[in-house]
Formats: C-alpha cells, sequence, structure tokens
C-alpha cells in the first residue's frame, strides 16, 4: 500500500466537510465504544491488562529466541516457516509460493500485513486472482480496490446505501437495503470462489510459540474456508505476534475481543497446527508462515519498543477524538488512528508523516483503553520532538515554540507577558465575550469562537482566592 500520508492535513479537511462520512462515523461511539465499556466491567480489567502487558514485554525481550521456538514446534508439525525483511519481500515469497503450486486463484481472509504488502497487487501482477472473503474487504475491493478505513472494520466509512448501489453495479442484480439480504447477496457471490480457490491467505492475530500454532480470530468465519477447503495455506503476520503459550493467547483473547468490537468472544476462533495428517478430512497438504520484519526489529531496545505489545484491536482509534470525525483514509498509510501515528513514521519514515505525530489531542484516552498499555500519547511527544530536533517541521513553528520555551521557563516574563496577554484579550472580545478571530492563529478560531478571559490571569486568580480564604472567618 503506498504511503499518502504526507497529504494528511487535505485529506483531513475533505473529510471534515463530508457530512455523510460524519453521519457514517458515529457508528464508532455507538457500537464499539459503548459496547467495550460494558464488556470490559465484565472483567478485572487492570489485572488483567497488567498481565497481558508482563506476557509482550517477556517475548519483546527475548524476541529471537520467542520466534526460534515457534519455528521448531511449527516445522515439527509439517509447516515451513519463512521470513521477509521488508514487505516487498514478503510479497515475493507469497507469489512464489503461489506459483510453485500452479495456484491461479487465492482466497484471502482479512490481513493488514497483507495490505503493508500491497500483496493483492503482487498476486495481480503475477496472473494469479486474488480474491478477498471477509466481507468488508470484499466490499472495498470491488469498489476499485479501495484501501480500509479501519483495522477491524474495513468498511465503516460506509452505509448501507451504498454497499447497496455497489452490490447492484457489480453483481447486476436490483439493488437490496435489507442488510441480512446484502450479506446473502454477498455470501452467495463468494461461495463458489472457495470452492475453486487453490490457495488461501490468511493474517494471523498471534502464534504460539509451544505448540506452533496460529490464532486466527473472526467474526465471519471466512478464514476457516481459506484454511480448510486449499490445498495450500499461506499465514502472512508480524514477527512480533509470537506469545509464549496457549494460556497466555487465552488472556490476550479476552482482552481482543473485548477490545476489538465490544463482545466477550468473538464468533469464530480458530487454533491451526501443521499440516492434514493422516485420516484427517480437512486441513492443509501444505503450510507456510511468512513472517514479515517490514521494520518492526528496528523498535527493539529504541524508544518505541512499546508498540510491539500492540495487538491490533483498534481501542485507540475507535476513541480518538479526531480518528471519529476524519475516519481512517486521511492518516495515508495501512495503520489509522493514534497508533497508526507511531507505526507509520516508524515504519515508513517520520518524513513521509510529518502531520500524524500532530494528529492527535494528546487527551489521553487512547492510552486508558488500550489492553496492553501502549503510551501513545508520551510516544506521539517524542515523534513531535524528534521533528523538532531535526528541523522538519515548519520554521514559523519552530521559532513559536522556540519563543515559548524562553518564556515559560522565566517565571517573572511569563506572569507579565500572560497579564498583558489576558487584558488584550479582553479588550479584543469586547461586548460580545466571544474571539471569533486572532490574528496569526486563525486554525485556532476559524471554526470556533474563544471565551474571553474572565479577568486576570491564572495565578493572580489562585493568589487573590489564597488570600481571600486566609482572610475569612471561620466555621462557628
Amino acid at each position: 500500500m503506498q504511503v499518502s500520508s504526507i497529504h494528511f492535513h487535505a485529506r483531513a479537511g475533505e473529510k471534515l466537510a463530508d457530512t455523510r462520512l460524519q453521519n457514517n462515523l458515529r457508528r464508532l461511539a455507538q457500537k464499539f465504544v459503548t459496547a467495550r465499556a460494558t464488556t470490559m466491567a465484565e472483567i478485572d480489567f487492570e489485572a488483567t491488562r497488567a498481565h497481558a502487558i508482563q506476557i509482550r514485554d517477556e517475548v519483546i525481550r527475548d524476541l529471537e529466541n520467542w520466534i526460534l521456538t515457534f519455528e521448531a514446534n511449527a516445522k515439527a508439525k509439517g509447516a515451513q516457516v519463512l521470513y521477509a525483511v521488508s514487505p516487498e519481500e514478503a510479497s515475493r515469497l507469497v507469489v512464489e509460493i503461489a506459483q510453485h503450486h500452479g495456484v491461479k486463484t487465492v482466497t484471502k481472509s482479512k490481513s493488514m500485513v497483507s495490505e503493508e504488502m500491497a500483496l493483492n497487487d503482487a498476486l495481480r501482477e503475477a496472473g494469479i486472482e486474488p480474491i478477498e472473503t471477509d466481507l468488508g474487504e470484499y466490499i472495498l475491493q470491488i469498489n476499485n480496490n479501495e484501501p480500509p478505513s479501519h483495522i477491524i472494520a474495513p468498511v465503516i466509512h460506509k452505509d448501507k446505501e451504498q454497499v447497496s448501489d455497489l452490490f447492484s453495479r457489480v453483481h447486476g442484480k436490483p439493488p437490496l437495503t435489507d442488510i441480512p439480504e446484502l450479506t446473502r447477496e454477498a455470501r452467495e457471490t463468494l461461495r463458489p470462489k472457495f470452492l475453486q480457490s487453490d490457495m488461501g491467505v490468511t493474517g494471523g492475530n498471534f502464534l504460539i510459540a509451544e505448540t506452533g500454532s496460529v490464532a486466527i480470530v473472526t467474526n465471519e468465519g471466512n478464514e476457516g474456508m481459506c484454511t480448510v477447503l486449499p490445498k495450500v495455506h499461506v499465514v502472512v503476520t508480524g514477527i512480533e505476534k509470537v506469545v509464549p503459550s496457549l494460556e497466555d493467547f487465552a488472556t490476550l483473547a479476552r482482552l481482543l475481543t473485548r477490545s476489538a468490537t465490544g463482545q466477550t468472544i468473538s464468533n469464530y476462533i480458530s487454533l491451526l497446527t501443521g499440516t492434514r495428517g493422516a485420516g484427517e478430512a480437512d486441513g492443509p497438504d501444505h503450510l507456510y508462515y511468512v513472517l514479515v520484519d517490514g521494520g518492526r526489529s528496528s523498535l527493539l531496545g529504541g524508544e518505541f519498543e512499546e508498540m510491539l505489545r500492540c495487538i491490533r484491536c483498534g481501542a485507540c482509534m475507535n476513541h480518538c477524538p479526531v480518528y471519529q470525525k476524519i475516519g481512517g483514509h486521511a492518516y495515508g498509510w495501512v495503520y489509522p488512528g493514534p497508533m497508526g501515528s507511531v507505526l507509520t513514521p516508524a515504519y515508513a519514515g517520520i518524513e513521509q508523516s510529518l502531520d500524524l505525530p500532530q494528529a492527535a489531542t494528546l487527551c489521553g484516552v487512547c492510552h486508558v483503553v488500550c489492553p496492553v498499555g501502549i503510551p501513545l500519547p508520551d510516544l506521539l511527544r517524542r515523534l513531535r520532538m524528534r521533528q523538532v530536533e531535526r528541523h522538519l517541521r515548519p520554521w514559523k513553528e519552530r521559532w513559536m515554540l522556540t519563543a515559548w520555551a524562553f518564556i515559560a521557563t522565566r517565571p517573572r516574563l511569563y506572569a507579565l507577558l500572560s497579564g498583558v496577554g489576558s487584558r488584550l484579550l479582553r479588550l479584543w472580545g469586547g461586548k460580545r465575550g466571544r474571539i471569533a478571530h486572532i490574528p496569526g492563529v486563525s486554525g485556532w478560531t476559524q471554526f470556533r469562537d474563544l471565551p474571553v478571559p474572565r479577568g486576570g490571569t491564572f495565578r493572580e486568580r489562585y493568589a487573590a482566592r489564597d488570600t481571600i480564604s486566609r482572610t475569612s472567618p471561620g466555621p462557628r
């Protein structure tokens, strides 16, 4: 997937002006946010999260050995494990596997790593037809290969009327608006594709080191059709997805489903181990794991290492006030929201994503809801610091920050200038009691009026309050 994060600012403006998108994005709060709060109340969230952090940190500290343990156990069950330094190399490996087995059609379950790899494009260029089987991903594929806007609900930005029009145009059938009828139409279209598929490609939510298994969590069950029917199954996932044991997976699964969609448990959780054995009726004859680095190892031991804990639940974007207003496409790459604002600079380069660290209010809710405790606001601040240090921000912004730092570290000067500023703003607001425009900072006042200071600075009012409390008579 091409990185276009450099256009974030312009795209965000377009999305804010899209009233239909605004209506569609309200479903985030109505469904995911509310449901998460309800299901998290069923467990001891803080204790479970602390355990999850411990599990993920244990793997990250010794990632190479855990990967090798997984590899040994996966090979013992008949699988082959391949490594790719870059997403491009991972795509090449998958294409080579398909060509080796004479594959003509590939059914795919939803995988964000395959989006990193631009796998569909690579398969098509090799003359192999990729077919997305996740309903949301299928909708996007038949809509001119539109990229997903959310890692869990890729088509959250569209309403059922838009999907109905698309199905009618592509399938050549009368438009339907009833959701069960639309899903039936998609099922009838996709079912023959499953039966004709030569190879299935899935992601992997977790790799279980002790058993050499892959855990796949979905709500549609399409991943089963991608793994049971084709003779070849390829798992593409990041190297950081390893967990030590099935018990550890159970802990993380309790948090993943609740954080992602607010479900106690997903409709389908598949634990797949090795190739089809003697006497078994289903399963692949050939199983490959393609483990993708793609910049992940560069985070080890660094100030952004905590991002490797991420279990791709999407809770941070569901709760982010910025994402809730602009959706995922404005972010310009695979991962949107707060997690994407850290991962895109880390994987694709900070120069390719100058606006993303600024695309947050730093309200902290992303850290509060993160099931593995990633301090996203702190990481975003660090990225902002890096940009300033490397002179990647506009010179006016850097000059203003330098001036602010000079004033803020000199208390007397700060008190003097803040007092003058407060009184000037009162005069500027006049009788209206509101400020509609401030020269030089129109970005703050273009869409909102600011209240006029009620009088004096915070320090002055606090000092007056302290004086009153000392002179006021006590209770009688």
